[in-house]
């Protein structure tokens, strides 16, 4: 079978589902690091790749795609082994799945950038802009109250009340995780009254270890890396 390269930054929520996607899966692929704060997306060399030079991406042979949920979709459909739960052939419970998918990007992935970016600029070489910041923990919280009384409902474990994991449960779950970047009181706030969400992101992780804390590694290295200047800035502002 043609070569896999997936094009991908692990600090990116939609790289990270890619990734662990493959890995849990089984997937033979090369990873190719695109750095997203040395701007190595806007090379024209990754142009060629994905013209919106966002990440992540992938190459299948002399296939190019992009944009995390087609490329999940294209993984799902594409390698044998992929297991039917994932993304189902029956056409209700696939277009369910694909609900959520397309609700995914304009709520919860909007309203946690809107948050992250604005409350942590400063980190990011950004300024800082707390009322953008607080529209996104508006988005951000009607997103986790929706997933909490809404696909969290059923008895199953995963989204849709389903038994075993699939395509939305992977997105939506790295999505949350971004969350980690916030202060231990900020996420208290802001997560803590959700507690089906809650155990859900923890039926998910432990379902997929030692894989989901492999690929979440950056993510935790950098939320440690924004605590510490954190206390730093405390001290000296005290």
């Amino acid at each position: 079978m043609a070569t896999l390269k997936v094009y991908a930054d692990r600090l990116s929520e939609p790289s990270r589902s890619v990734i662990l996607f493959c890995k849990l899966n089984g997937i033979d692929f090369e990873e190719v690091k695109i750095d997203l704060s040395k701007l190595e997306n806007q090379s024209p060399e990754y142009a060629k790749i994905n013209p919106m030079k966002q990440v992540p991406a992938i190459t299948h042979g002399d296939f190019n795609l992009f944009e995390s949920h087609a490329i999940l979709i294209y993984l799902a459909c594409t390698f044998p082994d992929v297991a039917v739960h994932w993304y189902p052939t029956d056409v209700r419970k696939r277009v369910k799945l694909q609900s959520i998918l397309d609700w995914h990007h304009f709520n919860i992935r909007r309203g946690s950038g809107l948050l992250i970016l604005n409350l942590l600029g400063p980190f990011f070489g950004l300024p800082q802009n707390l009322e953008a910041a607080a529209q996104g923990e508006e988005i951000v919280v009607a997103s986790l109250s929706k997933i909490d009384s809404i696909w969290l409902q059923e008895n199953g474990k995963f989204l849709l009340g389903n038994d075993q994991l699939s395509l939305a449960d992977i997105s939506l779950a790295t999505q949350v995780m971004q969350l980690q970047l916030l202060t231990e009181e900020e996420h208290n706030r802001i997560v803590g009254p959700f507690k089906k969400v809650k155990q859900w992101i923890e039926d998910v992780r432990t379902t997929t270890m030692p894989y989901f804390d492999d690929v979440h590694g950056d993510l935790f290295k950098l939320a440690a890396m924004a605590n510490k200047q954190r206390a730093n800035n405390s001290v000296s502002g005290s």
